[in-house]
């Protein structure tokens, strides 16, 4: 039978809640009761051929808690006058609550309301966007009140998160929630205390006026002639990129991989250094205007992404190198293809024309599905080989 059920009518009643509409009339003031159930009931077959089976759902409809029916005469040929129900009605907030059982829970964001409102009545459009998760945040919502009243008194505070010192909020609880602050603190500080072009979690700290961790830079020196640090011979190095952006080494030629081992054991190479990359993101190594002085190499993988994080690089650097992304490359180790599980789509525009036909090959599936060989997986005397290759041009 399609015939609504007792539990069909309240789901229908449950939705408003799944959706937050009836904690957001709690934050609007909207009044939406009595309100409407559909019924779906027997057509006159059902009556003629089952007609005690009807009379018991009739029944059922009726002995529902806090359902008040809207009942239709329907004059049938074989039976009389019958009374069916039409439609539901629940006819007050209360008895809502009390049928899905939510009464606890409206209490709960009452309380959250009142006391948003009396702390801090900018949050309340939050409030009627978001009342589940508001709901869900019951425990720490005190402690995001008071966070977000003190970055709202200390404007652009210009410390790290953990060092705002408030009773009972921890040291790691900004950027523990970081997400739901950034929401809160859009709405709370004033506007010119946020710097919008600061978008999403990772740059919450500089969106606000905090300080952020700094962005490290690794390099390893690959000619003991280069003096870094006193006493060492091709030291493995880490920098802010800050100091990194100020060094004043002698430095010809640059190469930059994605992967740690390749990273570790390019060789003893004269005037070089080996950056160990970030993916895209190149921000951080953009600072170091003297990269544009020296011959940059990028050694990614032969795939998509590899060709994109190219891309992007030269969007700093325009006269970067790539380095064992080739046909060739590809075409030795086909023993080591592997499988690009989401290919990027994108037009890339800083692409050579032998790297664009490459990676159009390789983005339209021209050579096989999803191709990819990771730049871990060639062979070390081709890498050595293409080395001594670069020095003997120089």
């Amino acid at each position: 039978m399609m015939w609504t059920t007792p539990k069909d009518l309240k789901a229908q009643l449950a939705r408003l809640w799944d959706r937050g509409e009836l904690l957001r009339d709690a934050v609007t003031g909207n009044t939406r009761f009595p309100f409407r159930l559909t019924i779906k009931g027997p057509t006159s077959g059902d009556i003629t051929e089952r007609f005690d089976v009807v009379r018991t759902w009739a029944a059922e409809l009726a002995n529902a808690n806090s359902l008040r029916l809207e009942w239709q005469e329907i004059r049938h040929r074989v039976q009389g006058l019958q009374r069916l129900p039409s439609s539901g009605w629940i006819d007050s907030l209360d008895d809502a609550l009390g049928w899905l059982g939510k009464r606890r829970e409206w209490d709960r964001f009452s309380g959250l309301l009142e006391i948003t409102r009396l702390q801090n009545p900018s949050l309340m459009p939050w409030l009627e966007k978001r009342p589940l998760q508001v709901l869900e945040l019951e425990g720490e919502w005190s402690r995001l009140l008071a966070v977000v009243d003190w970055v709202r008194r200390h404007p652009r505070p210009a410390i790290y998160p953990r060092q705002v010192d408030l009773p009972g909020v921890h040291s790691k609880f900004i950027e523990t929630h970081r997400a739901v602050l950034a929401e809160l603190l859009d709405l709370a500080v004033p506007a010119d205390s946020v710097d919008t072009t600061k978008t999403g979690i990772a740059q919450f700290a500089a969106r606000y006026g905090f300080l952020d961790k700094p962005t490290r830079i690794r390099f390893r020196i690959l000619d003991p002639e280069i003096l870094a640090l006193a006493g060492t011979s091709y030291p493995d190095i880490t920098l802010d990129a800050s100091s990194f952006s100020q060094l004043a080494i002698d430095v010809r030629r640059v190469f930059i991989t994605e992967n740690e081992t390749n990273f570790l054991v390019l060789p003893n190479i004269p005037g070089a250094i080996a950056i160990f990359g970030s993916g895209y993101g190149w921000n951080a190594l953009a600072q170091a205007r003297w990269l544009e002085l020296c011959t940059i190499h990028y050694w990614g993988d032969i795939d998509t992404h590899g060709f994109a994080i190219l891309d992007q690089l030269r969007k700093h650097f325009s006269h970067v190198d790539s380095f064992l992304m080739d046909r060739a490359s590809l075409d030795a180790h086909v023993f080591f293809w592997g499988r690009e599980d989401k290919p990027q789509r994108c037009d890339l525009h800083r692409l050579t024309p032998e790297e664009l036909c490459l990676y159009n090959d390789l983005r339209d599936n021209h050579i096989r599905e999803g191709l990819r060989l990771e730049q871990e997986h060639l062979n070390f005397g081709w890498v050595q080989e293409r080395i001594d290759q670069l020095l003997q041009r120089d």
